[in-house]
């Protein structure tokens, strides 16, 4: 198997795929999959939405070898989160 390289910056990669998903993606796939992921060609904006990163990402790469693919959970801020959140407000 083939190892895959990065063509772009961690920064240039997050740009360009926040602005395909802002631009049109979001659109398209927001409505009844809130926590779904969804996996973004940031060279050709093709994409590809599932549950997981992996599932996401593996059915671009069928799609588009070269992808570079960016991963953002719809409905989130981030893909990932660490720890736990009180939804509680101390006083």
């Amino acid at each position: 198997m083939a190892t895959r390289q990065r063509r772009y910056s961690k920064e240039e990669l997050a740009r360009r795929g926040q602005a395909l998903y802002e631009s049109g993606i979001r659109q398209q796939v927001e409505a009844g999959n809130d926590g779904k992921i969804v996996a973004i060609d940031i060279e050709t904006g093709d994409f590809e939405l599932d549950e997981t990163v992996v599932a996401a990402t593996n059915r671009l790469f069928e799609r588009n070898p070269n992808a570079q693919p960016f991963g953002i959970r719809i409905g989130r801020r981030a893909v990932y989160h660490f720890g736990s959140r009180s939804l509680k407000k101390s006083s």
